[in-house]
């Protein structure tokens, strides 16, 4: 079947994305790869920024401001701008489309603190924000038509010259490689955190796909070496405490019983201060037994169930030890405005490199921007395929993808790719991950080279069809080994330390560093790492040329 607009994922950023796409005379789909229930999105907890005042400049200042400054010289001006300006009107939208934020008595809309912030501008439902909008928008999209493909895994683009003209996928539930021809396409796909296997809150199969299916089609990736950790993960299941925890009155405090830092500084400071404690060989906890059980009950209801059923741990009396985990990526792909090198490709989420984020993301922000820039995404791409005819699909892309699912499922296999994927997010969290140097770094890319060849020579123990998880597994994690690397050389190349890039040798922040950090796979296995100029400066650029 055709479509004149499809969106890749099922977040934030592809239901709002699916939704400004669709009219009555077009045809749009989501494309995902598995539950469509099943996002990063879904499981966001704490919150969405916001101003709800659009008549109020002064508070929207201020949040442009704090965004700015978290991103520490590497934001992108209008980006964020454009973001804060759209924030309460996408929250009236949210509302609109039916999601229950928590009000007060009286019907006003609460909001509570978030990390970096100067204002309580976070709004909120408990601490499942991400699920109660994300049922929302799903039951919106399906309401004005839009279709859902579910247990597709996009393998690549095809496209005549810069022009995009189809999706190639993989069909979970036969293995069989297929194309759906369209006249634009949207990637909301989300990011690469889950690279991080191990130490991430991020689902396992969050291994960055669509930034791999971006370097195959010669797009640039850029900023990939901020990996933000999150400050706050359950020690042992890596499970996310929320930032509300700390919103509502939180405490951090070490095995000695002091506070060491500042509970509602910015994340990257925090996750370092926490993971300096545990390198001495302190334990970190969250402190909530101050807190009122009631309250407990209802702003953080999900973080206090889960603490009882996943560490046993009553958070009304008992301290509930944490570590620091993966959990976003402010790299993606290189785009300006959800727009990118390819006609009719837009760019928009966790998948993009928007200059939102800059070089640490602002807590608070990620699911506004998943609203705002699949909003912008969607209107983009409907514009778009309105001018447009379909495009003949170059079929060597199709006939390529099929002929390495027989390649894989072809031989015999004596290598257990599960502990290859473990290894994989070890390595990236011990030698690329909150503390970097030269040689942690350049001990992380040979191996994922060593890894990379090794990634090649795997195939099905299971030669059956249907559903065949390690067929996934394998194509996960070959685009996992590909994104490392770029990880690691972004991190190679930046040599200073900003944001949640940070460079024991280099510990402070250059002028030479005020750039962004490109990295683009010149053939298989072969990249080029380049630095492009501030995101102002290569907007003029583009719209001046």
């Amino acid at each position: 079947m055709t479509y004149d607009v499809i969106i890749i994922g099922s977040g934030i950023a592809g239901l709002m994305a699916a939704i400004e796409a669709k009219s009555e005379t077009n045809n749009v789909a989501i494309i995902t790869k598995g539950n469509l229930f099943k996002s990063n999105s879904s499981v966001a907890s704490g919150g969405i920024n916001a101003v709800l005042d659009p008549k109020d400049e002064a508070e929207i200042q201020k949040h442009i401001d704090d965004t700015t400054k978290s991103a520490q010289g590497l934001g992108n001006p209008k980006a964020i701008a454009y973001l804060c300006h759209r924030a309460p009107h996408i929250i009236q939208k949210l509302v609109d489309y039916g999601v229950m934020f928590d009000r007060d008595a009286n019907g006003n809309m609460l909001q509570r603190s978030f990390g970096g912030g100067s204002s309580k501008r976070t709004c909120f439902v408990g601490d499942s924000t991400g699920s109660a909008i994300t049922q929302a928008l799903i039951k919106k999209a399906r309401l004005i038509g839009v279709d859902f493909l579910v247990n597709h895994y996009v393998m690549d683009i095809t496209k005549i010259e810069k022009y995009v003209s189809g999706i190639v996928v993989l069909k979970k539930q036969d293995s069989t490689v297929a194309v759906y021809p369209t006249k634009a396409v949207v990637f909301a796909g989300g990011g690469y955190a889950g690279i991080y296997r191990g130490y991430s809150t991020n689902a396992q199969d969050c291994t960055g796909d669509l930034l791999s299916v971006a370097l195959r089609a010669g797009l640039n990736l850029q900023d990939m070496e901020f990996v933000q950790f999150h400050p706050t993960g359950f020690a042992k299941t890596s499970y996310l405490v929320s930032e509300a925890a700390r919103g509502e009155g939180g405490l951090l405090v070490n095995s000695d019983g002091e506070r060491f830092v500042n509970e509602l500084g910015t994340r990257d400071v925090l996750a370092r201060a926490i993971f300096s404690q545990i390198k001495a060989g302190k334990k970190v906890y969250i402190d909530m037994r101050h807190i009122p059980q009631e309250v407990l009950e209802t702003r953080v209801p999900s973080l206090y169930k889960s603490a009882y059923n996943q560490a046993g741990i009553d958070l009304a009396s008992e301290l509930l030890e944490i570590k620091p985990v993966a959990h976003y990526s402010m790299g993606g792909i290189a785009s300006i405005m959800c727009e990118c090198d390819v006609k009719g490709l837009f760019i928009c989420g966790e998948s993009a490199s928007l200059g939102v984020h800059g070089a640490n993301r602002l807590g608070g922000n990620s699911l506004l921007e998943g609203a705002v820039f699949g909003e912008l995404a969607g209107k983009k791409a409907k514009e778009y395929a309105h001018t447009r005819d379909l495009l003949p699909i170059d079929y060597s892309v199709v006939i390529k993808n099929m002929d390495l699912v027989q390649r894989i499922f072809e031989g015999d296999c004596t290598k257990n790719f599960n502990a290859m994927r473990i290894s994989v997010g070890k390595i990236m969290f011990d030698k690329a991950g909150i503390f970097r140097n030269e040689t942690s770094l350049q001990e992380a890319f040979d191996y994922m080279k060593y890894l990379r060849l090794e990634a090649n020579t795997l195939h099905c123990i299971d030669k059956g069809k249907h559903n065949n998880v390690e067929l996934i597994s394998i194509l996960e994690l070959r685009n996992a080994l590909e994104l490392s690397e770029a990880i690691i050389l972004g991190a190679l190349h930046r040599k200073e330390s900003r944001g949640s890039h940070y460079r024991e040798e280099y510990p402070s922040m250059s002028k030479e560093g005020n750039r962004h950090v490109l990295v683009k796979e010149l053939q298989k296995g072969f990249f080029k790492v380049s630095y492009e100029d501030q995101w102002l400066t290569r907007f003029l650029k583009k719209i001046l040329t």
